[in-house]
């Protein structure tokens, strides 16, 4: 499309609108838009610029290049925290994640995600943060965490059942399993599946339709849903930020970020 106008260009994350929709696109294509210390930070701004503009109704997240995220950039490395050297998840979850995460639930504007392609851990729970999901048959929602010895963060512990309950949210978080598009569909988990080169389009008309209804309305139904579904939220993410400090410490997340940078199979040990 040529018709987005960019207000924000930031390192990895773009802004645009056209009328009354803002777009965030993850802009880091080369790396399957992978989330970094830049990207996370980036990416904050442009959720709070969002939201803060009046003349945004709508609001459409989508990836560049071949996938929406592929979740953390593990290559990337991770903060340290200062006593210990242990990964400091707590820090990047409290002060980074967990802002944009709320940033989006408590919008009162609606939000899109658009997604094609992979959809993974911190990617995933970004999609399942959005109000609606489009996926594109191409797409795919994996809570990749376990296979490296974590645990689900940015909220997909909470948005998951919320979405399509406790038994196949329990499969996801401990299987560490790709979720496909219609099979995603099937389960509740998104709200519509469209050709990948419908995507786009179909994205853009929701987000048009959105953006020129009652906005009013949409925010309040959003408030609704929020008290009814997400009230523990905050609780929820600290929960997740503690726990996902605990696995930190654990002999079996270094094997498995070692093993997945070094492209082989985990020896996990329980410990």
């Amino acid at each position: 499309m040529t018709d987005w106008d960019t207000e924000h260009a930031y390192e990895t994350v773009t802004v645009q609108r056209r009328g009354g929709v803002a777009r965030i696109l993850l802009n880091r294509p080369d790396a399957l838009n992978a989330w970094n210390t830049q990207l996370g930070a980036d990416l904050l701004a442009a959720v709070k610029v969002t939201a803060l503009d009046p003349e945004v109704r709508a609001v459409l997240l989508a990836g560049a290049g071949r996938g929406f995220s592929s979740g953390a950039d593990l290559k990337a490395g991770f903060e340290l925290e200062p006593v210990g050297g242990k990964p400091d998840f707590r820090t990047t979850l409290v002060e980074r994640y967990h802002p944009i995460i709320t940033g989006i639930r408590e919008m009162p504007k609606p939000v899109v995600a658009a997604v094609h392609g992979p959809a993974v851990g911190i990617g995933c729970s970004l999609a399942l943060c959005a109000d609606l999901i489009l996926a594109a048959e191409s797409a795919y929602f994996l809570l990749a965490f376990v296979n490296i010895g974590l645990v689900p963060d940015g909220g997909s512990s909470l948005f998951l059942p919320a979405r399509i309950g406790f038994t196949r949210a329990i499969e996801m978080a401990m299987l560490g399993e790709r979720v496909e598009a219609r099979q995603a569909f099937e389960w509740g988990l998104v709200n519509r599946v469209v050709a990948d080169d419908e995507l786009e389009g179909a994205a853009n008309e929701l987000a048009d339709r959105l953006a020129s209804g009652p906005t009013a309305s949409y925010a309040g139904s959003k408030r609704q849903l929020n008290r009814w579904v997400y009230s523990g939220m905050q609780d929820q993410l600290a929960l997740e930020a503690e726990i996902q400090q605990e696995m930190a410490r654990s002999d079996d997340v270094v094997e498995g970020i070692t093993a997945f940078v070094e492209k082989r199979p985990a020896r996990f040990e329980g410990r």
